[in-house]
């Protein structure tokens, strides 16, 4: 087994294990601040207006109204279209809807990938002449998703560097990892597409090169610029799940945790536990209205008590 499939699997292991334990520990972080943000898409019927349960008579005594529906349309309509980038700086998602919706496309090259490597592995030919419909159907699909995804992500990624770079409200907001992220993408957007029109339309290399890690079966030789790109792909497995890029994942926790979260609040319940353990923390820091070393519960009997 070669080092390029070892380095794969390193890879892949590390991101799994990274972004996992992230994911975990932000879980189990303290209760976020309520602030009730409203519109919240699940409220049923006043989504639209803003409204809430809050607005019924009694409202602890009745069954809250729930719409998925509602929830999965606005969860769609940030994560495909970017909306709230849309609404709120209309020309930096010029660039920022095609370079995530190009990112999307690439998921789908590469579930394709797999798909057809898994085919393969089977022994079904992936190719337009297939006799097998499904295996035609992932091959066309898998170039599909590549094209788009190539061209839409470098289009946005370029866009996006560049406005960090020139425009004087990005720039002064950015870090060195902003444009080290952008790049190591670039890196990668530019390497498949340029592999994919050069030695490998039909991903046949790279296709069968999945297959043998599925498999732990040498990968055999690799045209040169399928061996880039795969170099790069596995730099960013391994970069990624130390940057902000995992927001990918911990949007989930921004929209249900914090934005949409909006469970009442009542004698008994999880959140009166959660927020009790919370009050009992430790204060590590101080400031005029502050004390250090008391529990946050101290710290706001003391304030009412003053006030009083």
């Amino acid at each position: 087994m070669g080092l390029l499939q070892l380095l794969s699997y390193f890879a892949i292991l590390l991101f799994i294990v990274v972004v996992t334990a992230k994911m975990v520990k932000i879980a189990r972080m303290p209760l976020h601040l309520r602030w009730d943000l409203y519109p919240i898409p699940h409220e049923k019927g006043r989504g639209s207006y803003g409204g809430s349960y809050f607005e019924e008579v009694d409202w602890w005594t009745k069954p809250m109204n729930f719409s998925l529906i509602s929830e999965i349309s606005a969860m769609a309509k940030e994560i495909i279209l970017v909306q709230s980038v849309y609404h709120n700086n209309r020309s930096l998602w010029i660039f920022s809807f095609p370079f995530h919706f190009g990112m999307y496309c690439l998921i789908g090259f590469m579930v394709m990938l797999v798909a057809g490597a898994i085919f393969q592995a089977t022994g079904v030919v992936i190719g337009s002449d297939s006799p097998n419909t499904l295996a035609v159907i992932i091959f066309h699909l898998t170039k599909i998703f590549g094209l788009v995804g190539w061209v839409l992500s470098i289009i946005g990624g370029i866009g996006l560097f560049f406005s960090r770079l020139f425009r004087a409200e990005m720039r002064n907001a950015s870090v060195i990892s902003d444009y080290t992220n952008l790049l190591l993408l670039l890196a990668v957007f530019i390497s498949g597409l340029a592999a994919a029109f050069t030695v490998d339309s039909n991903y046949v290399a790279l296709r069968g090169f999945v297959q043998s890690l599925i498999t732990l079966k040498p990968a055999g030789v690799l045209p040169g610029a399928v061996t880039v790109q795969l170099w790069l792909w596995a730099a960013l497995m391994i970069y990624f799940p130390y940057t902000h890029m995992t927001h990918l994942f911990g949007k989930y926790f921004t929209y249900h945790k914090v934005r949409w979260e909006d469970a009442p609040n009542i004698k008994g319940s999880k959140i009166e536990a959660t927020v009790n353990k919370a009050l009992g923390y430790k204060i590590n820091w101080s400031a005029p209205h502050i004390k250090t070393g008391a529990t946050w519960a101290e710290a706001a009997t003391e304030e009412t008590a003053k006030d009083e």
